[in-house]
């Protein structure tokens, strides 16, 4: 069975190469893929993307991916995070300033996603393969103390 990082790539590659305008048709797109879930799902995948619906050239109304953005709601952003930690964070360990963070495979983009949207101070950006991703923390802050925020975000 698919999982939820792998289904939100299908959806992302749907979105930006195929076109959708609408949850059920993209439901069925995903169902042809191999991805057999409900509306209700679709909708939670489409908001954790940051998918919004705007016109095309034409027009038409479709989904498309916002890109992340830094300064918008930061408790949703947050909380979002806190999810993904819980979910997928196997290990995060601090290194200079650096924090690698491994995942089950397919799961690290989610992460680094989430982490990029969620405002963190002191967090650069990242960089995210199938199951590890590192998290570039600027000098003065170091990546013991990010370690350390996001360890406190993911605990149960």
């Amino acid at each position: 069975m698919p999982n939820t990082a792998a289904r939100r790539r299908a959806i992302r590659r749907i979105i930006t190469h195929d076109g959708v305008g609408s949850q059920s048709l993209l439901v069925e797109r995903l169902a042809d893929g191999g991805f057999e879930v409900t509306q209700a799902t679709v909708s939670r995948d489409l908001r954790e993307l940051g998918a919004i619906k705007a016109r095309d050239e034409n027009g038409k109304s479709m989904y498309t991916l916002q890109a992340p953005d830094r300064g918008g709601d930061d408790a949703a952003a947050a909380q979002a995070l806190r999810r993904l930690l819980i979910e997928f964070a196997e290990t995060i360990v601090p290194t200079g300033n650096l924090v690698l963070i491994t995942t089950p495979p397919g799961a690290a983009q989610v992460v680094a996603g989430a982490i990029d949207r969620g405002a963190i101070g002191g967090v650069l950006g990242t960089v995210a393969g199938d199951d590890t991703l590192l998290v570039v923390v600027a000098d003065e802050i170091g990546g013991r103390r990010i370690a350390g925020e996001l360890e406190e975000l993911g605990a149960l």
